[in-house]
């Protein structure tokens, strides 16, 4: 009972404050299940060295290959796994401490962050060209937008192909951006992606 209340009350708190970008309520949904078999498999092998030599047997055969994209993820997996080892291990009030104690520094430190680093007009620019180059698109942007940040750069014999986060004053700037751009490639790809949650 209190590993299933303790992770739903994780999975509330990741839904409404997490900031991963990716679906928060979809990736949530696996906490309790996640916790309830942690402490299933906890009580069964605290008992017995015999099966707990068999679950380390076990885990070295079976592989997850989960999709962690952001630590932000893997924290909150952490967390649903530790609620099911402290209440697998008997100790449901360590466990209840342990959350009343995590979930307000948790929105402490994600407050912190937002006064000190979030800033408006944040989005993704994805750009694909033939002719255009690292250096040429790069200052295109640095010359419009006050920040800039190359997070992807793929290239093949045909194109080129940037990902930049960055931060716009206005709409303008965009045009602007386009409007260069397409003045040094005609064939240019050009997509931008609004991303209000970012955090630079």
């Amino acid at each position: 009972i209190v590993a299933s209340l303790l992770s739903l009350a994780l999975k509330a708190y990741y839904i409404r404050f997490g900031t991963s970008i990716s679906n928060r309520q979809k990736f949530a949904s696996v906490f309790v299940p996640l916790a309830l078999t942690t402490l299933l498999v906890i009580t069964v092998v605290k008992a017995s060295i015999a099966l707990s030599l068999g679950l380390v047997g076990a885990l070295s055969i079976v592989r997850f290959r989960a999709a962690i994209k952001e630590p932000e993820e893997l924290t909150y997996l952490f967390m649903a796994i530790g609620i099911g080892l402290v209440t697998g291990a008997n100790k449901p009030l360590l466990a209840i401490l342990a959350m009343a104690l995590i979930f307000p520094l948790l929105y402490l430190n994600q407050i912190f962050r937002q006064k000190r680093h979030r800033h408006h007009n944040k989005m993704f620019i994805n750009i694909e060209s033939k002719q255009l180059d690292l250096e040429k698109v790069s200052d295109v942007l640095e010359n419009v937008l006050p920040y800039i940040e190359l997070k992807r750069y793929d290239t093949n014999e045909a194109r080129q192909f940037f990902s930049f986060i960055v931060r716009a004053d206005s709409l303008s700037d965009i045009e602007t951006i386009r409007q260069e751009l397409t003045k040094l490639d005609t064939d240019i790809d050009l997509s931008i992606v609004d991303q209000p949650d970012l955090i630079l």
